[in-house]
């Protein structure tokens, strides 16, 4: 009994590290390609703790490709409704919800959890309404600021946000209030977006769906 006891308390510290290490990518909310977490057990009879390093996040080819596939709306405005695609790409991103051992910070890149969990992005938005008149009319152009906030389960199960963005189509400036509600880890949403400005007054209805 003695040797048995002292086989399991040497096996402990190697057990615990494992837990960790598979446990520490949901944890701290990892992409699908799942950053790298790196987990450090204390000694046998002292506390555990895990250590976060920083994700391995890069952009790559597959990833580009991906973020070409459009989200479906429908446009309306001045007693017409035509349907639309959407585009949608974030030039930086600061999440102040996530695990404070790492950067906030994220460029193009974005893991779902780091956004959904509570984060401030601004965002491009290129839209095309396929609508009567020359080509270059049926194109809008919009940039801002949005905001994110998690509603159930740290954002994965429920989130929403709020925006605003500078609108240019049909060579003319107006603006933009949006909000939104997302589920599926941030990968299916709706967003409502209207335009109050007099030469651009509209409504669009969006079925956001991102590509991680």
């Amino acid at each position: 009994m003695p040797r048995a006891r002292r086989s399991a308390r040497r096996r402990a510290p190697a057990l615990a590290a494992c837990a960790a290490l598979l446990g520490g990518p949901l944890a701290a909310g990892a992409a699908p390609e799942g950053p790298r977490q790196a987990a450090v057990a204390a000694a046998p009879e002292g506390p555990r703790e895990a250590a976060a390093t920083e994700p391995d996040i890069r952009l790559t080819l597959p990833w580009l490709l991906v973020q070409l596939v459009p989200s479906p709306e429908l446009w309306i405005g001045s007693g017409e409704a035509h349907f639309g695609v959407r585009w949608q790409v974030t030039p930086l991103l600061y999440s102040f919800g996530m695990n404070r051992k790492l950067s906030p910070w994220r460029a193009f890149v974005v893991e779902p959890l780091t956004r959904h969990a509570g984060s401030l992005e601004l965002f491009g938005s290129p839209e095309y309404i396929a609508r009567p008149g020359a080509f270059g009319e049926r194109w809008i152009f919009r940039g801002g600021v949005r905001a994110y906030f998690p509603l159930l389960h740290r954002g994965d199960y429920l989130s929403c946000s709020l925006g605003g963005s500078a609108i240019y189509a049909r060579e003319r400036l107006g603006a933009s209030y949006e909000a939104g509600i997302y589920t599926l880890f941030g990968a299916l949403g709706a967003q409502v977006t209207t335009t109050p400005t007099a030469a651009l007054r509209s409504t669009t209805i969006t079925l956001s769906i991102r590509y991680f």
